[in-house]
């Protein structure tokens, strides 16, 4: 097998700086070319196969895996955040920086980041991302609302209201044209919101109908349209965690370990994972344990009788619902309620409930 040969670029809007070595680690090139896919492909062709191309996490890095992916052997998008300390060490200036990132990856340091490679995956996963952004855009705008009311003395105006009889609203504040203006204004900017959040979470149930997993996944209590489509498109494919546990840690909802010298053994939930599945699955969670008839509810019963936290068992449910979930996408099975925990979930996680 001949060996590899490793490229790397420091991406910028403008142009990247990049180069190859050998698999020994010996520079054989560097360029400086505009960040477009006929002058970055010039510079990978010039490189003998087998390549490696490795860049870092970012907003083009979607962009540069799906156009370059066919031009080298292999691509490998990099977690700046595991990189940073070893970037940090010494200068810093664009041809050191992909200098550092290739040697990173001939030495197998770097850390991958999923990328689909598909353009329509990555569309639909991009305005799922963007109907939860606009979900925190209407909020925001809700809030400043309550707050501006607040601040004249409507005290007890929360939220839910905004939704109601907005007259009587307004003939509760003070006499001052300018303000109600200003607050009429502000409830027109949450109207938009509340307008704009409605016609994207419509087209993104009409468009998760073209993905079969997701109608199966929406057969599970507490995950309905949205939670479905967010797992679907943000988790991409069940196949790129090895174990469940994996998953779990992706989700927020695992458990680290941690021991220093002959301290004792500590548990605790990640601090790094992807918080909007995190928020997606306790969610889900949550809407189970709500609903009852069914064996989530059973199994977070069950954990508050082994005296566990309502909190760590509502976490311990988000764990088993996800586990179903990953198992049913793998396997391409319906939903079965009889098989929920009847693997050897339950003494795991109830050990897991002692994390923080």
């Amino acid at each position: 097998m001949r060996p590899m040969n490793y490229i790397a670029f420091d991406v910028h809007c403008a142009f990247c700086e990049g180069g190859w070595v050998t698999e020994s680690g010996k520079e054989k090139g560097s360029w400086r070319v505009a960040t477009t896919i006929p002058a970055l492909s010039d510079a990978v062709r010039s490189v003998p196969r087998p390549r490696l191309l490795v860049i870092e996490e970012g907003p083009l890095a979607d962009w540069m895996v799906r156009e370059l992916s066919g031009r080298v052997d292999q691509v490998v998008v990099a977690d700046p955040y595991r990189n940073a300390l070893i970037a940090k060490d010494g200068d810093k200036d664009d041809p050191i920086d992909w200098r550092k990132l290739v040697h990173l990856a001939r030495g197998g340091y770097v850390r991958p980041v999923h990328h689909n490679g598909s353009l329509e995956r990555s569309v639909f996963k991009q305005h799922v991302q963007l109907y939860h952004q606009r979900v925190r855009i209407r909020h925001a705008e809700a809030l400043r609302v309550v707050w501006r009311l607040r601040r004249f003395g409507l005290t007890t105006v929360k939220v839910k209201d905004l939704g109601g009889d907005r007259t009587a609203l307004l003939d509760r504040l003070p006499d001052s044209a300018l303000l109600r203006r200003d607050v009429k204004t502000m409830l027109e900017s949450y109207d938009l919101a509340t307008a704009h959040l409605r016609r994207i979470r419509r087209e993104m149930v009409s468009a998760s109908r073209a993905y079969e997993p997701v109608a199966r996944l929406r057969a599970l209590p507490g995950v309905k349209g949205v939670r479905a489509a967010t797992f679907f498109a943000v988790v991409d494919t069940p196949f790129r965690f090895r174990t469940k546990q994996a998953l779990w840690k992706y989700l927020g909802i695992g458990l680290e370990r941690r021991r220093s010298g002959n301290g004792p053994l500590r548990l605790r939930v990640p601090l790094r994972c992807n918080r909007l599945l995190k928020n997606v699955i306790l969610g889900a969670a949550k809407s189970a344990i709500a609903s009852k008839d069914n064996p989530f509810a059973d199994q977070y019963q069950r954990w508050l009788g082994m005296n566990c936290s309502p909190r760590v068992a509502r976490r311990n449910v988000a764990r088993s619902m996800a586990a179903v979930m990953w198992g049913m996408w793998k396997s391409g099975s319906a939903y079965d309620p009889t098989l929920v925990g009847a693997g050897p979930a339950v003494r795991e996680l109830t050990g897991a409930g002692r994390g923080r």
